[in-house]
Protein backbone atom coordinates (compact mmCIF):
# COMPACT_ATOMS: atom_id res chain seq x y z
CA UNK A 1 0.00 0.00 0.00
CA UNK A 2 1.38 3.41 -1.22
CA UNK A 3 2.64 5.65 2.00
CA UNK A 4 0.02 8.47 1.54
CA UNK A 5 -0.22 10.26 4.45
CA UNK A 6 2.98 11.67 7.33
CA UNK A 7 2.82 13.35 10.58
CA UNK A 8 4.44 15.73 11.90
CA UNK A 9 4.52 16.40 15.44
CA UNK A 10 5.27 20.07 16.55
CA UNK A 11 3.88 20.58 20.00
CA UNK A 12 7.06 20.80 22.18
CA UNK A 13 7.99 23.79 24.18
CA UNK A 14 10.97 24.37 22.62
CA UNK A 15 13.11 25.39 25.55
CA UNK A 16 16.11 25.40 24.02
CA UNK A 17 15.44 28.83 22.00
CA UNK A 18 13.71 30.38 24.63
CA UNK A 19 13.37 33.62 24.66
CA UNK A 20 12.65 33.38 21.03
CA UNK A 21 9.98 30.42 21.57
CA UNK A 22 8.33 32.52 24.31
CA UNK A 23 5.86 33.59 22.12
CA UNK A 24 6.48 31.53 18.77
CA UNK A 25 6.67 28.06 18.15
CA UNK A 26 10.34 26.89 17.28
CA UNK A 27 9.05 25.45 13.86
CA UNK A 28 8.51 28.88 12.60
CA UNK A 29 12.41 29.75 13.65
CA UNK A 30 13.71 30.60 10.09
CA UNK A 31 16.39 29.05 8.14
CA UNK A 32 17.59 32.10 6.00
CA UNK A 33 13.72 32.68 5.03
CA UNK A 34 11.89 29.78 5.48
CA UNK A 35 10.58 28.52 8.46
CA UNK A 36 11.95 25.31 10.16
CA UNK A 37 8.87 23.45 9.52
CA UNK A 38 8.24 24.47 5.56
CA UNK A 39 11.35 22.40 4.99
CA UNK A 40 9.99 19.58 6.76
CA UNK A 41 7.07 20.07 5.15
CA UNK A 42 8.74 20.31 1.46
CA UNK A 43 10.31 16.67 2.09
CA UNK A 44 7.13 15.36 2.58
CA UNK A 45 5.69 16.69 -0.95
CA UNK A 46 8.42 15.89 -2.66
CA UNK A 47 8.33 12.40 -1.56
CA UNK A 48 5.24 11.83 -2.45
CA UNK A 49 2.75 12.39 0.62
CA UNK A 50 -0.51 13.74 -0.33
CA UNK A 51 -2.00 15.02 3.13
CA UNK A 52 0.22 15.68 6.39
CA UNK A 53 -1.16 16.50 10.04
CA UNK A 54 0.76 18.44 12.11
CA UNK A 55 0.33 17.84 15.51
CA UNK A 56 0.31 21.14 17.48
CA UNK A 57 -0.47 23.06 20.99
CA UNK A 58 -3.07 25.82 21.79
CA UNK A 59 0.30 28.46 21.61
CA UNK A 60 0.88 27.25 17.59
CA UNK A 61 -1.37 29.00 15.79
CA UNK A 62 1.09 30.36 13.77
CA UNK A 63 1.71 27.11 12.15
CA UNK A 64 -1.80 26.66 10.55
CA UNK A 65 -1.90 30.30 9.51
CA UNK A 66 1.55 30.35 7.71
CA UNK A 67 -0.17 26.81 5.76
CA UNK A 68 -3.16 28.62 4.64
CA UNK A 69 -3.84 31.33 2.51
CA UNK A 70 -3.27 34.85 3.60
CA UNK A 71 -6.06 37.55 1.53
CA UNK A 72 -5.17 40.51 2.86
CA UNK A 73 -1.44 39.93 2.16
CA UNK A 74 -1.93 38.39 -1.14
CA UNK A 75 -4.22 41.66 -1.75
CA UNK A 76 -1.05 43.87 -0.94
CA UNK A 77 1.17 41.98 -2.78
CA UNK A 78 -0.86 42.15 -5.90
CA UNK A 79 -1.78 45.70 -5.75
CA UNK A 80 2.20 46.58 -5.33
CA UNK A 81 2.83 44.43 -8.70
CA UNK A 82 5.06 42.33 -6.34
CA UNK A 83 3.78 39.22 -8.42
CA UNK A 84 6.88 36.93 -7.62
CA UNK A 85 6.55 37.42 -3.56
CA UNK A 86 2.70 36.31 -4.62
CA UNK A 87 3.42 33.71 -6.26
CA UNK A 88 5.64 32.36 -3.47
CA UNK A 89 3.17 32.92 -0.56
CA UNK A 90 0.57 31.30 -2.47
CA UNK A 91 2.52 28.57 -3.24
CA UNK A 92 2.70 27.71 0.32
CA UNK A 93 -0.97 27.17 0.45
CA UNK A 94 -0.73 24.63 -2.18
CA UNK A 95 1.73 22.29 -1.23
CA UNK A 96 -0.33 19.81 0.35
CA UNK A 97 -3.73 19.14 2.39
CA UNK A 98 -2.38 20.19 5.79
CA UNK A 99 -4.25 19.59 8.48
CA UNK A 100 -3.63 19.70 12.79
CA UNK A 101 -5.00 18.91 15.77
CA UNK A 102 -3.73 19.67 18.95
CA UNK A 103 -2.09 17.27 21.90
CA UNK A 104 -3.93 18.91 25.09
CA UNK A 105 -1.33 17.34 27.30
CA UNK A 106 2.97 16.99 26.94
CA UNK A 107 3.55 13.29 27.35
CA UNK A 108 5.74 12.75 24.89
CA UNK A 109 6.27 11.80 21.78
CA UNK A 110 4.83 8.23 21.44
CA UNK A 111 1.69 10.48 23.03
CA UNK A 112 1.45 12.92 20.13
CA UNK A 113 1.62 10.35 16.88
CA UNK A 114 -1.26 9.03 19.21
CA UNK A 115 -3.00 12.30 18.40
CA UNK A 116 -3.59 11.06 14.53
CA UNK A 117 -4.86 7.80 14.64
CA UNK A 118 -8.46 8.83 13.98
CA UNK A 119 -6.47 10.71 10.72
CA UNK A 120 -4.19 7.59 10.06
CA UNK A 121 -7.14 4.98 9.93
CA UNK A 122 -6.08 1.79 8.36
CA UNK A 123 -2.50 2.89 6.30
CA UNK A 124 1.04 3.22 7.13
CA UNK A 125 2.13 6.74 7.63
CA UNK A 126 5.37 8.23 7.21
CA UNK A 127 6.48 10.58 10.38
CA UNK A 128 8.86 13.64 9.90
CA UNK A 129 10.29 14.93 13.86
CA UNK A 130 10.13 18.67 12.60
CA UNK A 131 13.81 19.14 14.79
CA UNK A 132 15.74 17.63 11.92
CA UNK A 133 16.27 18.86 8.81
CA UNK A 134 17.81 16.17 6.48
CA UNK A 135 19.42 17.26 2.67
CA UNK A 136 19.80 14.78 0.08
CA UNK A 137 19.43 16.67 -3.39
CA UNK A 138 18.82 12.98 -5.33
CA UNK A 139 16.15 11.55 -3.15
CA UNK A 140 14.60 12.64 -0.18
CA UNK A 141 15.12 10.41 3.05
CA UNK A 142 10.92 10.15 3.86
CA UNK A 143 11.39 9.26 0.16
CA UNK A 144 14.45 6.62 0.71
CA UNK A 145 12.16 4.90 3.57
CA UNK A 146 9.00 5.06 1.56
CA UNK A 147 10.71 2.65 -0.93
CA UNK A 148 12.23 0.43 1.25
CA UNK A 149 8.73 -0.09 3.05
CA UNK A 150 7.51 -1.00 -0.34
CA UNK A 151 10.04 -3.43 -0.93
CA UNK A 152 9.93 -4.90 2.54
CA UNK A 153 6.10 -4.30 3.73
CA UNK A 154 6.61 -3.64 6.97
CA UNK A 155 7.63 -0.66 9.29
CA UNK A 156 11.13 1.04 8.57
CA UNK A 157 12.84 3.39 10.81
CA UNK A 158 15.47 5.50 9.37
CA UNK A 159 19.29 5.60 11.12
CA UNK A 160 22.63 6.83 11.12
CA UNK A 161 25.42 6.14 13.51
CA UNK A 162 26.08 8.27 15.87
CA UNK A 163 29.31 9.29 18.22
CA UNK A 164 29.39 7.22 21.27
CA UNK A 165 28.74 10.60 23.48
CA UNK A 166 25.78 10.87 21.43
CA UNK A 167 24.01 7.55 22.11
CA UNK A 168 22.44 8.41 25.29
CA UNK A 169 20.76 11.18 23.80
CA UNK A 170 18.58 8.93 21.27
CA UNK A 171 16.95 5.82 20.52
CA UNK A 172 19.07 2.69 19.84
CA UNK A 173 18.94 -0.01 17.17
CA UNK A 174 19.81 -3.92 17.38
CA UNK A 175 19.58 -5.10 14.11
CA UNK A 176 20.06 -9.00 12.82
CA UNK A 177 22.78 -7.15 10.46
CA UNK A 178 25.91 -4.76 9.84
CA UNK A 179 24.14 -2.11 8.22
CA UNK A 180 26.75 -0.18 6.01
CA UNK A 181 26.79 2.26 2.94
CA UNK A 182 26.87 -1.00 1.07
CA UNK A 183 24.25 -2.93 3.12
CA UNK A 184 21.91 0.25 4.06
CA UNK A 185 18.80 -2.14 6.06
CA UNK A 186 18.22 -4.46 8.15
CA UNK A 187 15.64 -6.18 10.26
CA UNK A 188 16.45 -5.33 13.65
CA UNK A 189 15.10 -6.96 16.95
CA UNK A 190 15.76 -4.58 19.73
CA UNK A 191 15.18 -1.06 20.54
CA UNK A 192 16.31 0.95 23.48
CA UNK A 193 15.22 4.73 24.13
CA UNK A 194 18.52 6.49 25.78
CA UNK A 195 20.45 3.85 26.55
CA UNK A 196 23.93 4.41 28.60
CA UNK A 197 27.06 3.29 26.36
CA UNK A 198 27.32 0.83 28.28
CA UNK A 199 23.27 -0.52 27.70
CA UNK A 200 23.79 0.49 23.67
CA UNK A 201 23.60 -2.60 21.60
CA UNK A 202 25.35 -0.45 18.62
CA UNK A 203 25.37 3.36 17.89
CA UNK A 204 22.82 3.28 15.16
CA UNK A 205 20.46 5.71 15.91
CA UNK A 206 16.56 6.38 14.93
CA UNK A 207 17.12 9.91 13.71
CA UNK A 208 13.78 11.50 13.02
CA UNK A 209 12.38 9.97 10.17
CA UNK A 210 9.63 6.34 10.23
CA UNK A 211 7.26 4.69 8.46
CA UNK A 212 5.64 2.90 10.54
CA UNK A 213 2.26 0.25 10.34
CA UNK A 214 -1.26 1.17 11.98
CA UNK A 215 -0.68 -1.61 14.57
CA UNK A 216 1.42 1.03 16.23
CA UNK A 217 -1.85 2.70 17.23
CA UNK A 218 -3.16 0.06 20.12
CA UNK A 219 0.57 -0.11 21.58
CA UNK A 220 0.73 3.65 21.67
CA UNK A 221 -2.88 3.53 24.00
CA UNK A 222 -1.44 1.04 26.16
CA UNK A 223 2.18 1.83 26.63
CA UNK A 224 3.35 3.04 29.85
CA UNK A 225 5.58 6.12 30.71
CA UNK A 226 9.28 5.29 29.57
CA UNK A 227 12.38 7.29 29.36
CA UNK A 228 11.77 10.90 31.18
CA UNK A 229 8.15 9.97 32.36
CA UNK A 230 6.88 10.19 28.86
CA UNK A 231 5.06 8.14 26.38
CA UNK A 232 8.06 7.11 24.25
CA UNK A 233 7.30 6.27 20.65
CA UNK A 234 10.72 3.69 20.80
CA UNK A 235 8.73 1.64 23.54
CA UNK A 236 6.01 1.12 21.25
CA UNK A 237 7.81 0.18 18.36
CA UNK A 238 9.87 -2.34 20.44
CA UNK A 239 6.65 -4.10 21.26
CA UNK A 240 6.02 -3.98 17.65
CA UNK A 241 8.35 -6.59 17.07
CA UNK A 242 6.73 -9.25 19.16
CA UNK A 243 4.00 -9.15 16.12
CA UNK A 244 5.78 -7.82 12.83
CA UNK A 245 8.81 -7.39 11.38
CA UNK A 246 10.70 -3.90 11.61
CA UNK A 247 13.19 -2.53 9.66
CA UNK A 248 16.38 0.09 10.63
CA UNK A 249 17.23 1.69 7.16
CA UNK A 250 20.50 4.16 7.13
CA UNK A 251 19.00 6.78 5.20
CA UNK A 252 21.34 8.78 3.35
CA UNK A 253 21.59 12.63 3.31
CA UNK A 254 23.09 15.27 5.51
CA UNK A 255 20.93 15.90 8.80
CA UNK A 256 20.74 19.06 10.40
CA UNK A 257 19.60 18.56 13.75
CA UNK A 258 17.57 22.29 14.35
CA UNK A 259 16.68 21.17 17.41
CA UNK A 260 19.65 22.60 19.10
CA UNK A 261 21.25 25.58 18.97
CA UNK A 262 25.06 24.42 16.62
CA UNK A 263 22.61 22.54 14.63
CA UNK A 264 20.48 25.76 13.51
CA UNK A 265 23.37 27.57 13.12
CA UNK A 266 24.82 25.08 11.17
CA UNK A 267 22.00 24.69 8.52
CA UNK A 268 21.58 28.85 8.53
CA UNK A 269 25.64 29.11 7.37
CA UNK A 270 25.15 25.46 5.08
CA UNK A 271 21.85 26.76 3.31
CA UNK A 272 22.89 30.61 2.75
CA UNK A 273 26.44 29.20 1.40
CA UNK A 274 24.04 27.10 -1.61
CA UNK A 275 22.07 29.96 -2.58
CA UNK A 276 23.13 31.71 -5.66
CA UNK A 277 21.74 35.15 -4.03
CA UNK A 278 23.98 34.75 -1.02
CA UNK A 279 26.70 32.72 -1.34
CA UNK A 280 29.10 35.41 -2.56
CA UNK A 281 28.74 37.83 -0.25
CA UNK A 282 27.92 35.45 2.91
CA UNK A 283 31.46 33.61 2.06
CA UNK A 284 33.14 37.03 2.18
CA UNK A 285 30.96 37.69 5.30
CA UNK A 286 32.44 34.94 7.11
CA UNK A 287 36.02 35.51 6.15
CA UNK A 288 35.84 38.73 7.60
CA UNK A 289 34.41 37.14 10.73
CA UNK A 290 36.69 34.93 10.65
CA UNK A 291 39.66 36.81 10.11
CA UNK A 292 38.65 39.78 12.93
CA UNK A 293 38.36 36.76 15.43
CA UNK A 294 42.09 34.91 14.60
CA UNK A 295 43.68 38.45 15.20
CA UNK A 296 41.96 39.12 18.32
CA UNK A 297 42.42 35.63 19.52
CA UNK A 298 46.18 36.10 19.22
CA UNK A 299 46.63 39.46 20.83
Amino acid sequence: MKVRKAVIPAAGYGTRFLPATKSQPKEMLPIIDKPTIQWIVEEAVESGIEEILIITNHQKSSIENHFDRSLELEYFLESKNKYEDLELVRSISNLANIYSVRQKEQKGLGHAILCAKTFIGNEPFAILLGDDIVVNQKVPAIKQLCQVFNEVNSSVVGVQEVPKTDVSKYGIVKPINNINKSKRFSEIVDMIEKPSLAEAPSRLAVLGRYVLTPEIFPLLETQTPGSGGEIQLTDAIRRLLDTQKVYAYNFEGHRYDVGNKLGYLEATVDFALAREDLKDEFMELLKKKVNISVRETIK
